[in-house]
């Protein structure tokens, strides 16, 4: 690419730019048809606003009450009244029926449409705690209970008793402190010589809702992950479309529901003694999916006082998870070795820095761009040399070609032989590219779970974290979906551009050459859909690129490296020079392999 053009391309980008920053319209505030309502069965039991008293729920009569929970159905009448602390990060109501948790709200998130962010709903969560008592089943999350709150240092303590006798009691304590995401939990049962069995059996049952802009981008990053004393992390497959089921038979330290940017889960301070998780796909499209687990609590520890446990509501951010517990920040998933580590020790921390100065995610998107060109520019420079001195050899490998015509393995052979005498190794252009791979997949894992991105606008973009839509289309394309994003066409019309620049001065040709092209637009529709900061990184990435090659381009004296070359060319001739070691057992290797052939044919 000649300078008017790299000048011609970097104006147009600068006023699409500009066009989109000043004069663009701004996005439309979602419709009332968009918000989610869910509808509320009217045999539920009511759920206030406020703290105060909930209409009575409906119970069975007193007979079946007795039969079912034996000594403890004095407890299943009674008023429900719940109880709301908040800190600066929650918003938590618990429930005087059960004991358990009504309503969670990260206060400083919304969803896409604007609403407040609930993780907890009595309409999308249910939860049970099973034990044997009398010989009967009982739920003890099903109980009424007296509450108590008090403040313990910055924590306040709501407490949920059910006394059955002197030194008789069920209880559920929840410590809630002044800040954070995570909230204590202890489970006591003392005294109840009828509660028999090994386990308690605790189930969670999550439908999830949507609240984000992309359901399927939703549901593909959403799972059950858990964490076993004898093998670590696991979790059921976040793409899978069908029902998945997963029987825990070891100790489990910790099970979570990891959305795309949220989670909810429990944490044991000893461990739970096995139990089962399950994620499927539900055919309402409010939903984004259903997940349950269900998990045993061995009843020593809840009868002993070792009953202990913690909550975690909060964002899947990674700064925040390492302090939660073992292998807890895998929850964010950043790639395999070596790309996780690519985004633990470089992308993260860069990002991470950045923050405390710039506000604008789509500039620190750029900065970001330029400090990994530049911690990347040695490999860029040996790359873009290997790249000339092939440019230098191109007549004579064109001399080649039509000298041997369709003779691909004589071409190949003599092309090799080409090489060891100009001191030119083919790959020196690939293996910098290469080894700078890892980077490029690490942004890949990178941008679309980073939740500092979600809902951060820039230019037309309205949220960086899922894709930009210039054009709705009435219809879906196969593929590639029914919208249309200008990052991503920007991203590809400056791939292939930097795709032909490169054909250029190398010498491939045929398939190579047409398969070189054809692959951005591959990408263009494997990407339309992913997050907006992703192909918006790429798109300056490239136009970086063709920056870092004009400026290297002046440092690169091709009729020195042309003399160097011819020299070297000398010497091999006259059989003074010193041979490359790869080559010449590349060659050896491509001999083999036409002798090879050639005995196959006899």
């Amino acid at each position: 690419m000649d300078r008017n053009s790299a000048i011609g391309l970097t104006l147009i980008a600068v006023l699409l730019l500009l066009y989109f920053n000043y004069f663009s319209p701004t996005p439309p505030p979602p419709s009332e048809a968009t918000s989610q309502v869910t509808a509320v069965d009217s045999t539920s039991r009511a759920m206030p606003t406020v703290d105060g008293v909930a209409e009575e729920a409906i119970v069975p009569n007193d007979s079946l009450l007795q039969l079912q929970y034996g000594g403890l159905s004095h407890f299943m009448n009674g008023t429900e009244t719940t109880t709301t602390v908040e800190n600066d990060e929650l918003s938590v109501t618990l429930s005087s029926r059960g004991g358990i948790f009504s309503e969670v709200r990260l206060k400083n998130f919304k969803t896409y449409y604007q609403q407040p962010l609930y993780l907890i709903t009595p309409q999308s969560n249910t939860f049970s705690l099973l034990a044997l008592y009398e010989g009967r089943e009982v739920d003890l999350f099903q109980l009424y209970y007296e509450v108590e709150t008090r403040k313990k240092g910055d924590s306040t303590l709501v407490i949920y008793s059910a006394s059955v006798g002197p030194g008789s009691f069920v209880r559920h304590t929840y410590a809630i402190p002044s800040s954070g995401y995570e909230i204590g939990y202890q489970l006591e049962v003392s005294g109840l010589t009828s509660l028999t069995g090994d386990l308690l059996t605790f189930k969670w049952n999550d439908k999830i809702e949507v609240r984000e802009k992309d359901i399927n981008a939703s549901r593909n990053k959403t799972t059950i992950n858990y964490f076993t004393v004898n093998n670590g992390f696991d979790n059921i497959s976040e793409t899978s479309t069908s029902t998945e089921i997963e029987a825990l038979v070891d100790p489990i330290k910790w099970v979570s529901i990891k959305q795309k940017f949220f989670i909810s889960a429990i944490i044991a301070n000893k461990s739970f003694s096995g139990g089962e998780v399950t994620t499927s796909i539900p055919t309402d499209t409010s939903m984004v999916k259903n997940a349950t687990m269900k998990l045993f609590v061995p009843r020593q520890d809840v009868t002993s006082g070792g009953a202990h446990f913690k909550y975690f509501f909060g964002p899947n951010k990674y700064s925040l998870l390492g302090n939660v517990t073992e292998d807890f920040s895998k929850n964010l998933n950043i790639g395999w070795p070596p790309i996780r580590w690519v985004n633990q020790f470089l992308i993260i921390p860069i990002f991470k820095f950045l923050e405390n100065y710039i506000s604008n995610y789509g500039l620190i998107i750029i900065i970001l761009v330029l400090i990994v060109k530049l911690i990347l520019s040695p490999l860029s420079y040996k790359s873009y040399l290997g790249m000339a001195k092939m440019k230098l050899l191109k007549p004579e490998q064109d001399l080649l070609k039509e000298k041997f015509g369709d003779d691909m393995t004589k071409i190949q052979q003599e092309q090799m032989k080409l090489y060891q005498q100009a001191g030119v190794n083919p790959f020196s252009g690939c293996i910098p590219l290469v080894l700078q791979m890892p980077i490029l997949f690490a942004m890949f894992y990178f941008f679309p779970v980073s939740i500092e991105l979600r809902q951060s606008s820039f230019l037309w973009a309205e949220d960086l974290s899922t894709y930009d839509s210039i054009i709705n289309l009435p219809f879906t394309i196969p593929f590639y979906g029914s919208h249309v994003s200008l990052f991503v066409l920007l991203m590809t019309a400056s791939t292939m551009i930097y795709t032909w620049q490169n054909n250029q001065m190398t010498a491939a040709t045929g398939p190579m050459k047409t398969m070189s092209l054809f692959m951005p637009l591959i990408f263009m529709f494997v990407l339309n859909s992913f997050a907006a900061g992703l192909s918006f990184y790429y798109f300056v990435s490239n136009l970086v690129t063709f920056a870092q090659q004009a400026i290297i381009k002046r440092f690169v004296d091709e009729d020195k490296i042309k003399a160097v070359m011819e020299e070297h060319k000398k010497k091999i001739m006259s059989g003074d020079g010193k041979k490359s070691k790869f080559m010449t057992k590349l060659q050896e290797a491509m001999k083999a392999s036409e002798e090879a052939r050639k005995k196959g044919k006899k």
